[in-house]
């Protein structure tokens, strides 16, 4: 079997599989790992896969920060979908937080409060709109503006959240492994999220099926540190099964193509 033969098996192997470890690329060649490390890296640099520890991934699992103006185009009718399904959730006289980020503005412009609505937030885009609402009352953090985001971060955002317990924590991820967990792309912000966590009784994560089999640089909790995980249809069929099993309530909307 010649390169471009075994590079044909390999991305067709991909597809059915999702992923590959090299180890089962060499046995299922018949090659050595050497070859098909090689192998890989050619392939990638043609942009037709992924490496992450020892395994080949057709999506690459690693993102780069973005405004939140430029996540707010992506994925837009699925966001609003998630976002619908998640204000569906808000009961009578609520109290909730909402991280920040593109997905969870989205969602705050689907909410509908029924009587009264406290909602704390990171986000000032969230507050803004919310702020406006006669029967929301909104609890701004403090703390350093992130510009990327318009959200806060740092201590003075954590440390008022000790003195609160809110039923539900709404939050964003960049992205989302069965293996590594929930990331983001910044520090001060996976802090002020673990922290968010600690003072709600349920975690709710909005994300759009892109942000799966992809990680951030900084982790902010193991998936099965999260109670419910709302995205639309577009998630693969083998991680719907593995988040389910875990326990972990999935609701799915149905995306349109």
């Amino acid at each position: 079997m010649n390169k471009e033969e075994r590079h044909k098996l390999i991305l067709e192997t991909l597809i059915r599989h999702e992923s590959v470890t090299v180890s089962n690329l060499s046995l299922l060649l018949d090659v050595s790992q050497v070859t098909i490390r090689k192998d890989l890296t050619e392939l990638e640099q043609e942009n037709k896969l992924y490496r992450s520890n020892g395994k080949a991934v057709l999506i690459n699992p690693y993102i780069n920060n973005r405004t939140v103006a430029e996540k707010e185009k992506l994925a837009r009718s699925e966001k609003e979908l998630i976002g619908r399904e998640g204000a569906s959730l808000i009961s009578k006289d609520d109290s909730i937080i909402i991280a920040s980020g593109s997905t969870v503005l989205i969602f705050a412009h689907c909410i509908q409060p029924i009587h009264r609505l406290t909602v704390i937030t990171a986000s000032l885009r969230v507050s803004e709109y919310l702020g406006a609402m006669e029967n929301v009352d909104v609890i701004q953090l403090g703390g350093q503006i992130r510009n990327s985001s318009l959200s806060v971060v740092g201590r003075h955002a954590e440390s008022p959240l000790e003195e609160f317990c809110c039923s539900k924590l709404y939050m964003g991820v960049d992205g989302i492994d069965l293996d590594y967990g929930l990331t983001t792309t910044d520090i001060m912000e996976a802090d002020l999220n673990k922290a968010m966590m600690k003072a709600a009784q349920k975690t709710i994560v909005l994300a759009d099926s892109s942000k799966f089999r992809r990680r951030g640089f900084n982790k902010i909790a193991n998936i099965t540190d999260v109670d419910t995980i709302i995205t639309d249809s577009g998630i693969p069929p083998m991680i719907k099964q593995s988040i389910e099993d875990l326990g972990i309530e999935l609701r799915i909307v149905e995306r349109f193509e």
